[in-house]
């Protein structure tokens, strides 16, 4: 009966979500930026490709009002700040799903790739394994999403309650058309309400999920020393191990290739947003219900950068680890050549596997710190020319 359970957990049939990343990618979908595989008939596929597209046309036509507001009505320095920080997110989301729609297929592959060998788990040890990390990556994307939405649901509520009633929009923003008629009004506010409910759901889903691959590569590393101490038992294959930690270091690139082009554009958000932030609460005489307000949207802001940051500083701890670990093991019963096989792989780990955005700044705690001095640098500068 066991054996039949590990069989159906490890194998991904063509039209089933795969177990690995289960809630992330469900989460995804509901954010338009996967189609589930199992929907395969053109209907669902038309379906779909509408759904994504609204979330698209929603996020860019609030950010062209936006623009325009920005080009034409900023004429003080909040509403300049408001209608950048606008722009900025509302865009890098839209930005976010096209990517990951476009990559729908290299996505399958690397999710492909978790449930075959050498990745997929071989006993109920390597399951219990893989397990753990899939409640953590779950525990994360939870974390992540709860924050974002009672954020979102805070701002809406509060503008329900104060703009809704005096007829002013959620966001100030250049409207082509007199959005004083009453069933005009409706549409634009809320056209704002849906534009930052996806923005709600689009940056914790996506960022979730690149966090959810990196921690499954800490997973591989694990299941890679739980297999080199079997090894002494003559329960394992050096070869095979060997063979595993290639495996792991190709799929870290492949992962890292395929979406460097997210985490720099969150690097650059994370330090404008960050600074205006900062200014915002600093100058603004505000009520403490602002405060709180702005206090949600500076951890939302931190925390995606956070995420790509200590995960990615996790990758490289445990590469790094992985010697001590070998080392560790009850090699002096084994013999020359398993020896040298364990040494060869134990050099290999002395390179750590990084994370880097755009092949520049790599993703670790003082590349998080970096972002927090240089966003206090800038406040600064910016507070201090103002005085």
């Amino acid at each position: 009966m066991l054996g039949n359970w590990m069989l159906r957990s490890n194998v991904w049939r063509k039209n089933e979500m795969p177990d690995v990343l289960k809630f992330s990618l469900t989460v995804l979908a509901v954010a338009g930026c996967w189609r589930p595989t199992s929907w395969t008939s053109l209907f669902r596929n038309i379906m779909y490709n509408a759904y994504t597209l609204l979330v698209v046309l929603t996020l860019y036509i609030f950010a062209i009002t936006q623009v325009m507001e920005l080009i034409l009505n900023a004429d003080d320095a909040d509403t300049f700040g408001d209608a950048l920080f606008n722009v900025i997110i509302s865009l890098l989301a839209c930005y976010k799903t096209i990517v990951l729609r476009k990559n729908h297929e290299s996505i399958i592959m690397i999710i492909n790739n978790l449930t075959e060998m050498p990745f997929k788990p071989l006993d109920l040890n390597e399951n219990m394994i893989r397990e753990k990390f899939n409640k953590r990556i779950t525990s994360n994307t939870l974390y992540y999403l709860v924050l974002v939405l009672i954020t979102a649901s805070y701002m809406i509520l509060l503008s329900l309650f104060t703009d809704f009633k005096n007829g002013t929009l959620l966001y100030k923003a250049w409207i082509p058309f007199d959005y004083s008629i009453s069933s005009q009004f409706y549409l634009v506010y809320v056209h704002q309400m849906m534009t930052l409910i996806f923005i709600g759901l689009v940056h914790p889903t996506c960022d979730s999920f690149i966090c959810g691959l990196l921690l499954h590569i800490c997973c591989q590393i694990e299941i890679l020393e739980y297999r080199l101490s079997n090894i002494v038992n003559a329960q394992g294959s050096l070869r095979d191990c060997v063979r595993h930690h290639i495996r792991i270091f190709e799929y870290s690139y492949m992962v890292n290739e395929k979406f460097a082009r997210i985490v720099p554009s969150e690097f650059i958000m994370i330090t404008v947003v960050m600074c205006y932030s900062l200014i915002h609460m600093a100058l603004t005489s505000s009520t403490i219900v602002s405060y709180v307000q702005n206090a949600m949207v500076i951890a939302c802001t931190l925390a995606p950068i956070f995420y790509y940051c200590w995960f990615g500083n996790e990758v490289k701890l445990k590469s790094l680890q992985l010697s001590d670990n070998i080392y560790n093991i009850e090699w002096t019963i084994l013999n020359n050549n398993i020896k040298k096989g364990l040494l060869m792989i134990m050099n290999r780990a002395t390179i750590p596997i990084e994370f880097t955005s755009a092949n520049i700044l790599s993703m670790n705690l003082e590349s998080f710190v970096m972002v927090l001095r240089t966003s206090y640098s800038l406040f600064n500068v910016l507070v201090n020319s103002q005085k």
